[in-house]
């Protein structure tokens, strides 16, 4: 049987940095892996939410600091309200999980549909907005003028931006 997703990766979600593109992918896939766990019944939700959750926060934080130090590296003028959107969603994150604690029975796929959510319009609209100052910056030359290191981290999958 085929895999069910709730949202599925196109070339249109694309903000132009590799990087960023990547990350936002594995954003999509912890999504889906969430809605499976729902699609799965309540004691696989039971069984598995907090951790898939654990793991979806830890990425997403790991997601807005490259998109953060990317913004401060150039100079991103929309720097301060794309950062406040990330703490929004950090902070509903943590109302969801107290919602799912509190025995909430649809607190999980009702999380999977904000997440959905969250993350195509933060793509569409902020990070896309971002992607094109940066690629403006490329084109114009001036990004060859900052300095902006990718190195990878020797303990995991994950790179730093320097």
């Amino acid at each position: 049987m085929a895999e069910k997703h709730v949202v599925q990766w196109h070339g249109s979600y694309s903000v132009g940095m590799k990087l960023v593109d990547e990350q936002h992918m594995e954003l999509i896939k912890l999504t889906n892996k969430l809605f499976a766990n729902c699609l799965a019944g309540q004691q696989k939700i039971r069984a598995t939410f907090i951790q898939t959750i654990r793991e979806a926060v830890d990425y997403v934080g790991y997601h807005f600091s490259t998109e953060e130090k990317i913004m401060e590296r150039v100079n991103y003028p929309g720097f301060a309200e794309h950062k406040k959107q990330h703490g929004d969603f950090v902070r509903e994150v943590l109302t969801k999980v107290e919602e799912f604690n509190a025995g909430k029975p649809r607190a999980p796929l009702t999380f999977v549909y904000f997440l959905r959510d969250w993350v195509l319009h933060h793509i569409a609209v902020s990070d896309k907005k971002m992607g094109d100052y940066v690629l403006a910056l490329s084109r114009s030359g001036e990004l060859h003028k900052m300095t902006l290191k990718v190195k990878k981290d020797e303990n995991s999958d994950r790179v730093q931006i320097q």
